[in-house]
């Protein structure tokens, strides 16, 4: 009894074991390659599904059916001007012949390497023959405004003939011919970050600073013509308006003198009386203003001023 049932699970398990090694499930995001002792063989499987092989002879070879990235490393290159920067790039890529790629490739990791040489050394033919305004701008424009005091706007740029987005393209186009017997394609390609070299770093900020110098310049020099104008149009009015006070204080003073002399000429016109205390106050009034406790004075007899102190008397 014992044997029997000892002989049914080892053909149950001999069963399962023949079934595990005979299908295989291909998801719908791989497709896989059959090889028997190392060799491919028929075609790739791309379709979902339960799929069936020769157990034990012949193995699955799973691939990704997804876009895939490749992530360049930051290289150094100079461009057509002379000028070197490190270029970082990336890419998308997908398998797109399985069993061409496990021919050639075998694996991603073979492919990542792969891509590693063509796609550098593309990025470099290219950056190497275009200037470095080229690689930078993707096309000709007109500088908005910053905001910044002084700034110019205008046609300051260099015009570009290819600029960075069609180089992008012909590298990308230029890295497809070089694929194809790979079993691979490239979908897309960018160039993610551009850095200066210190010495091109350098040139660009003093070429920024020597702007911003000019700038300045211009908007200080522009400042003291105001300044100027201002300084100029304040001595006109002020001399305008010293004018016309000195005008009005001469028609004033002039308006004085003569109602002084009416008044004189009328004092004179009156009595006697009117004439002998207009006088006397008016020679009161002179020893006020010329006369103190320490002056000496020498006097006709036949002095006005000299009748009036010997009154006093």
């Amino acid at each position: 009894m014992n044997q029997k049932i000892l002989i049914r699970l080892a053909i149950i398990i001999i069963a399962i074991i023949l079934i595990a090694q005979s299908t295989y499930v291909v998801k719908e995001t791989e497709q896989v390659v059959i090889t028997q002792f190392g060799k491919p063989i028929g075609e790739a499987k791309t379709t979902p599904g339960l799929k069936l092989k020769v157990p034990f002879t012949q193995k699955t070879n799973y691939f990704e059916k997804r876009y895939m990235e490749w992530d360049g490393d930051q290289n150094q290159v100079p461009t057509k001007d002379k000028k070197f920067i490190f270029v970082d790039a990336y890419a998308r890529w997908q398998i797109v012949d399985p069993l061409q790629f496990f021919k050639r490739l075998t694996n991603e990791r073979g492919a990542q390497s792969r891509l590693d040489d063509i796609l550098d050394g593309e990025t470099r033919d290219y950056i190497a023959g275009h200037n470095l305004e080229e690689i930078v701008r993707t096309s000709n424009r007109v500088p908005m405004p910053s905001g910044s005091v002084g700034e110019e706007v205008g046609d300051t740029l260099v015009d570009i003939l290819v600029g960075r987005e069609k180089i992008q393209e012909m590298i990308l186009e230029s890295a497809n011919t070089k694929v194809t017997d790979l079993g691979i394609a490239v979908l897309d390609f960018r160039v993610k970050r551009i850095i200066y070299v210190e010495d091109v770093r350098t040139q660009v900020y003093e070429r920024m600073k020597s702007e911003r110098y000019r700038i300045a310049d211009k908007f200080r020099a522009e400042g003291q013509g105001e300044a100027s104008k201002i300084n100029g149009e304040k001595e006109r009015d002020l001399k305008t308006i010293q004018s016309v006070a000195f005008r009005q204080a001469e028609e004033i003073m002039g308006k004085a003198d003569a109602k002084a002399t009416a008044i004189y000429a009328g004092a004179y016109n009156q009595t006697t009386a009117s004439k002998n205390l207009y006088s006397f106050l008016k020679s009161m009034e002179t020893f006020e203003h010329t006369f103190d406790s320490s002056t000496t004075v020498i006097l006709s007899t036949k002095s006005e001023l000299y009748k009036y102190l010997i009154s006093l008397e």
